[in-house]
């Protein structure tokens, strides 16, 4: 692999955490907060929640990631490398939210990072 490949994988598993670590996030503060309701009391408690405040800014992240990775990798190669958060979101169940996950998941997980690397090749 040339160091143009070996870099855009970096990038875009950074991006890719910061994207999962934000589903990780809102699903905190969607914990957290009462229940849903189409009133101004609602969406108050969400726009003040930190935990909701800190996925915005790990989305952000993300994103601006991302707009520097389509700039300059071929769309081609890094999107496809997006599936591996799958592995950061399954990892992310079991570590954060205490989840159990059967082995029929891993071994998709296994064929999607498979799938990565002949993608990157």
């Amino acid at each position: 692999m040339t160091g143009s490949v070996i870099r855009m994988g970096a990038l875009v598993c950074l991006q890719t955490l910061f994207l999962a670590g934000g589903q990780v996030l809102l699903k905190i503060a969607m914990k957290q907060l009462p229940k849903f309701s189409w009133s101004w009391g609602y969406f108050k408690c969400v726009l003040t929640d930190w935990w909701f405040a800190a996925m915005g800014l790990s989305f952000g992240i993300a994103t601006v990631l991302w707009l520097y990775i389509l700039k300059n990798y071929p769309f081609s190669q890094a999107y496809p490398m997006t599936a591996l958060g799958y592995i950061f979101g399954m990892v992310a169940a079991i570590l954060v939210f205490g989840e159990q996950v059967p082995a029929m998941r891993w071994i998709g997980v296994v064929l999607i990072v498979v799938g990565c690397f002949f993608i990157m090749k």
